[in-house]
């Protein structure tokens, strides 16, 4: 039979009775002739939860026996849902990530998948099993540890299900019914999207839309997995939600398809830095082996020798990325005069594979920033995004404005 994977959020399972909710609709793919595979997250607030604990106990604590307690969340939700089909008379089961087996890495807490076999699974569906209810967020390493993937793990546990059982389709059901121009809570006007490309929803997620996580886009993408997002909480037609697929897929498309925010930005610069070959390469290294996430970049014009160079990453990295610059510069591989951060930044972007073929973009961008008098503190683009950094105060009006000027409101 065809394989349908579905993937439940933790608002989706919160409760026993969302939980009988979300096995109905599994219910009807069933009665469609799929043989289906649910990765469910942990109900929602009971990871924060177990994170909690597990912080309260031991402050400094052991990686591995964090994965142990934090993947339980999801094994309470695959077991319940299992039972409810059960009680549908549904053949389900559940499965633990290591029964699977989900094979990872061993970098705990932020594990990458690297095979899931798909045997024992399908072992069980030829005995006459429906539906395996799978933990996401988790899998085994190669010394037998559980594993979890980092937050938002279950939709990268989702896409990779569907590409290893060559699933006809993963529909990802969360508490939004499908994906947005921008956020409908800064912009009345957000209009949802039937279809949108990966590329485009790959940088929307890097960007700062939080409807799916930027790895399962990732693996989407690399794997032509087709990816639809959905509502658990509303009605569902067979064209529901935002298809996430291939460019192609697309008859049209308006030239920006959305316009994606974070709050939680800083600019950092480092101040009369030496202008000279591997100077960036001693900063950057410096920072990446602090753990630091950097995204713009600019170098200003140099002086006498000397230049400044700004970056971008978020407002919890500031501390950890001050002491990675001051750990270099008191081992001689950087000197600087000053480290200057700037927490009250926001970033916005306009993203859409039809910047690839139209010009402007840019330009309309800056006059509706300028005509809103709102300052450019850092530009980046590539391909097919535009961002920029601004004062953090401006930013709804940056989205807004940026909606209404690329007539977002408005289908193709």
């Amino acid at each position: 039979m065809p394989v349908l994977v579905m993937k439940f959020g933790g608002t989706s399972v919160a409760t026993p009775d969302r939980i009988r909710r979300a096995a109905k609709r599994v219910g009807v793919e069933v009665s469609k002739g799929y043989d289906v595979i649910v990765i469910v997250s942990a109900m929602s607030g009971k990871t924060n939860e177990l994170v909690g604990w597990v912080n309260e106990t031991s402050p400094l604590y052991d990686a591995r026996e964090y994965d142990a307690v934090v993947s339980s969340g999801e094994n309470v939700t695959a077991g319940l849902m299992a039972l409810t089909l059960q009680e549908m008379d549904v053949p389900a089961r559940s499965w633990q990530g290591w029964q699977v087996p989900v094979r990872t890495t061993s970098a705990h807490s932020s594990a990458r998948i690297e095979e899931i076999p798909t045997d024992n699974i399908n072992s069980k569906f030829a005995e006459g099993m429906r539906v395996a209810v799978v933990a996401g967020f988790q899998g085994v390493s190669p010394e037998g540890r559980i594993t979890t993937l980092g937050r938002g793990g279950s939709d990268t546990t989702a896409v990779a299900f569907a590409a290893s059982f060559g699933a006809e389709r993963c529909d990802i059901y969360t508490d939004v019914d499908g994906v947005y121009t921008t956020d409908p809570r800064v912009s009345s006007k957000a209009r949802k999207l039937d279809r949108i490309a990966f590329e485009e929803m790959l940088e929307l997620a890097s960007l700062g839309a939080r409807v799916l996580q930027t790895r399962s886009v990732e693996l989407a993408m690399r794997y032509k997995v087709k990816l639809r997002v959905l509502s658990s909480f509303e009605e569902q037609s067979d064209d529901a939600g935002t298809l996430v697929c291939d460019e192609e897929e697309i008859m049209e498309s308006n030239v920006v398809a959305g316009v994606a925010f974070s709050r939680d930005e800083a600019k950092m610069t480092l101040v009369s830095v030496a202008d000279r070959p591997g100077i960036a390469a001693s900063i950057f290294t410096a920072l990446s082996d602090g753990g630091v996430n950097v995204d713009m970049i600019v170098q200003n014009i140099a002086e006498e020798g000397r230049t400044d160079m700004t970056w971008s990453c978020p407002t919890d990295q500031v501390m950890r990325a001050q002491k990675a610059v001051e750990a270099a510069k008191a081992d001689a591989v950087i000197n600087y005069q000053d480290v200057i951060a700037d927490t009250d930044v926001a970033k916005v972007s306009v993203v859409g594979i039809g910047m690839r073929s139209h010009t402007g973009v840019a330009a309309k961008m800056f006059q509706v920033l300028s005509a809103e008098g709102i300052n450019i503190k850092v530009i980046t683009t590539s391909e097919i995004k535009i961002s920029v950094l601004i004062d953090r105060k401006y930013m709804e009006l940056a989205v807004q404005a940026l909606h209404d000027a690329f007539e977002l409101d408005k289908a193709a």
